[in-house]
């Protein structure tokens, strides 16, 4: 396994203020998976965000990757099912475990891969140049067609791009400095704006179901800070018959007696796991006493670890 060519992706800070500037740019924030593409001279690869290998879960994406790209590039972006006309985190899940090319078949799902970063071409490192220009080579280095999509972008028109985002049920935007280098973990150079609340969560337990539900009744939520998992409530909307049962197998599976939480926990009989299943929920809001309100489960993460997941603010 070629290792030498994954690149841990620039990520993008949380923000509340909105703002219209002629020297950023405006990206719409899609509801998937993020994934780094790379080739040098063989097969393309595809990675996770968390330096694993996924092409067999997307053989559509490396066969595009092959026959739209050229024989080397690294370029950034994200994997995407849509629901309508809608980007939909919760119908892609059920590719992302998948390796058998006829149960990939069998579920359904299209995928697309929408590139907005060129990190590299034909051997040449861009990360210092600027992401105008980055944008533009991308641009040129691929033949975009499906599923392989360009992410356009608006220039300068933050606030109203981030207005129509969230009248047409978009999760967010991405606004980031048209002039930023490229450069790998979460940088204030790129912010998101969220039309939804929504993050990540580390799983630490869960709750017996009650009458006729299968598997359990809610999920047992934190986050870390300082090093402590500090508990964020439960989540027991969200989820179908099939997601029960496998969350249950894969909570059994990491069952402990020990409660991972570094607070009190007043569910009756919990059932305990390690903090090691990552889950992304939707809610209102935070409630003062840091728990979350109206949550729904909208997925299981791979692609964080459980140690990277904090209360974005």
């Amino acid at each position: 396994m070629n290792r030498a060519l994954f690149r841990q992706p620039m990520l993008a800070a949380l923000t509340e203020r909105r703002f219209s500037n002629p020297d950023w740019i405006f990206e719409r924030k899609l509801d998937g998976m993020r994934a780094i593409a790379a080739r040098d001279g063989e097969a393309p690869q595809l990675w996770s965000r968390t330096e694993r290998r996924i092409d067999q879960s997307f053989p559509e994406l490396i066969d595009a990757l092959a026959d739209l790209g050229g024989p080397q590039f690294i370029a950034d972006g994200e994997i995407v099912a849509f629901d309508g006309s809608q980007t939909s985190f919760h119908r892609l899940q059920s590719r992302l475990h998948l390796t058998d090319a006829d149960e990939i078949a069998a579920t359904g799902v299209a995928v697309r891969f929408y590139l907005f970063d060129l990190l590299s071409v034909a051997g040449e490192d861009l990360t210092r140049m600027p992401l105008r220009d980055r944008k533009r080579l991308l641009r040129r280095a691929f033949d975009f067609e499906d599923p392989l999509r360009f992410s356009a972008h608006r220039n300068g028109e933050g606030e109203a791009y981030f207005a129509q985002a969230c009248e047409r049920g978009w999760e967010g935007v991405i606004a980031k400095r048209a002039d930023s280098r490229y450069r790998p973990g979460r940088s204030k150079d790129w912010l998101k704006f969220k039309c939804l609340r929504g993050q990540e969560f580390v799983v630490g337990g869960f709750t017996d179901p009650q009458g006729s539900r299968l598997g359990f009744g809610a999920l047992l939520l934190g986050h870390y800070e300082n090093g402590a998992l500090r508990y964020a409530g439960k989540v027991g909307t969200g989820y179908d018959d099939r997601t029960l049962r496998t969350l249950r197998a894969r909570l059994d599976a990491i069952a402990t007696d020990q409660n991972p939480f570094a607070d009190e926990v007043t569910e009756p009989s919990p059932h305990w796991a390690r903090p090691e299943l990552v889950v992304q929920v939707g809610f209102t809001e935070w409630t003062a006493d840091g728990r979350l309100r109206h949550p729904r489960y909208l997925g299981e993460r791979t692609d964080k670890p459980a140690r990277d997941v904090v209360r974005e603010a």
